[in-house]
């Protein structure tokens, strides 16, 4: 989730953030770590939008990704249910999660949980689930030989070129033949995909991308 900011006088829109991270996992490096990762991810197509500002005429806007990170150790379950600032996105970080998978609540959301081992080493995971908390599905095709490099959205197990498998000799669909999620950019068409052209500005030239989910999650056990 995150609130767009429309400036005309530098032709820019931007896409403000701050992942507020939580959990045994978490700390300041880590979490100005991720919010970098997302950062680059989707600020690297440097994406334009053309934005009907009057009814006579459309302008092209750079889109920019502003996005913060901080850990917050004394964050409390009252702070995420009583937020109202779309700006505002609260994920636990544990080395343990169920199904071994990070996750956001759903499209559109400003909550979820972070697996340690899958924010490390420049991967592309949180600028993944960032995707989904503004609204972005996985791609009905999953088969995408041929297409060159992945979208961010796409998800594990996608049958790509061998160049972007985690074995780039291995057969596609086989151990090794599917996506090496490292090799997931963010493209044109992602930001395409985001429909800023539609938002509604207020006289302030805000607008909300995403939506509140506003949930508290406790660290997860295995049994």
């Amino acid at each position: 989730m995150g609130e767009a900011e429309i400036l005309p006088g530098k032709g820019l829109l931007v896409i403000h953030a701050e992942l507020i991270c939580y959990g045994d996992a978490a700390s300041d490096e880590l979490c100005s770590q991720v919010a970098r990762d997302v950062e680059d991810h989707w600020n690297e197509p440097r994406g334009t939008v053309l934005i009907r500002r009057h009814w006579f005429s459309k302008k092209s806007y750079r889109v920019l990704f502003d996005i913060k990170g901080r850990f917050d150790k004394n964050l409390s379950p009252e702070t995420v249910y009583a937020n109202t600032n779309p700006r505002n996105n609260y994920f636990r970080i544990e080395e343990f999660a169920i199904g071994n998978i990070s996750f956001v609540d759903g499209l559109n959301s400003n909550t979820g949980y972070f697996k340690l081992d899958n924010l490390l080493n420049g991967s592309s995971t949180a600028a993944h689930e960032f995707g989904h908390t503004l609204g972005l599905d996985h791609p009905h095709d999953l088969d995408i030989r041929g297409k060159g490099s992945p979208g961010i959205m796409y998800p594990r197990g996608t049958w790509v070129d061998p160049a972007f498998q985690y074995d780039p000799n291995a057969a596609a669909g086989q151990p090794g033949g599917t996506m090496n999620p490292f090799t997931r950019k963010v493209l044109p068409s992602d930001i395409n995909d985001l429909g800023l052209h539609r938002l509604a500005f207020n006289r302030d030239g805000l607008a909300v991308v995403g939506g509140f989910t506003s949930v508290w999650h406790e660290k997860h056990v295995a049994v």
